[in-house]
C-alpha cells in the first residue's frame, strides 16, 4: 500500500473548487439555501479519526516499548498491561484513512468553490451570508478531515526494522 500523495489531494481539491465555482455561478439562484449544520458530519468524522489516531498511536507505542523491555511481545510489565493491536485492524484503519483523505479533499474543493462564489456576493445577495457561513464551516471540517486522515495514515505505517530481516522473508 502506498501512502496518499498530498499533491493528488491538492489537485483534486483545486479542480473541484473550480468546477463547483462554475456550477454555483451558473445555477446559484436555483439551488436550495445551505445550512450551517450541513458540513458538520465531516467535522465529526475528523474528530473520530483524530481520536482513533491518538489511541492507536498510544497503543502501538506502549506495545513497542513492552517489546524492547522484555524482548518478546507477550511478556509485559505487571504495572501497565498492554493490549495487543490486531494487524488487520491497523490495515483497515489505513484504508479508512486513505479513503477519508480523498473524501475530505473532495468536500474541501466543493466548499471552497461555493465560497469562491458566495463570499464576494455577501453584500449583494441576501442568501449569500448564510451560505458563506456554511461554506466556511465546510472548509474547516473538510480540512480537519484531511489532516486527521493523514495523521491516522502516518500512525498506521510500519516502522523500519532495526535488524536485517531473516533469509527468505520478503515484505
Amino acid at each position: 500500500m502506498t501512502p496518499v500523495r498530498r499533491r493528488d489531494l491538492l489537485v483534486l481539491a483545486a479542480g473541484l473548487a473550480v468546477a463547483t465555482w462554475l456550477l454555483v455561478r451558473t445555477w446559484y439562484g436555483e439551488l436550495p439555501a445551505l445550512q450551517w449544520w450541513q458540513p458538520l458530519p465531516l467535522a465529526v468524522l475528523a474528530l473520530a479519526e483524530a481520536l482513533g489516531a491518538r489511541t492507536l498511536k498510544a497503543r502501538l507505542t506502549a506495545l513497542r516499548e513492552a517489546r524492547t523491555r522484555s524482548g518478546t511481545p507477550a511478556a509485559v510489565s505487571r504495572d501497565v498491561p498492554v493490549r495487543p493491536v490486531e494487524p488487520m485492524l491497523v490495515a483497515r484503519l489505513a484504508v479508512l484513512a486513505q479513503a477519508s483523505a480523498y473524501v475530505g479533499a473532495v468536500f474541501l474543493g466543493v466548499w471552497a468553490g461555493v465560497l469562491l462564489h458566495v463570499g464576494p456576493a455577501v453584500g449583494r445577495l441576501q442568501a449569500a451570508s448564510g451560505d458563506t457561513v456554511a461554506a466556511l464551516i465546510g472548509i474547516v471540517g473538510s480540512g480537519a478531515l484531511v489532516a486527521a486522515a493523514l495523521w491516522l495514515e502516518s500512525v498506521c505505517r510500519v516502522p523500519p526494522q532495526e535488524q536485517d530481516p531473516s533469509e527468505g522473508v520478503s515484505a
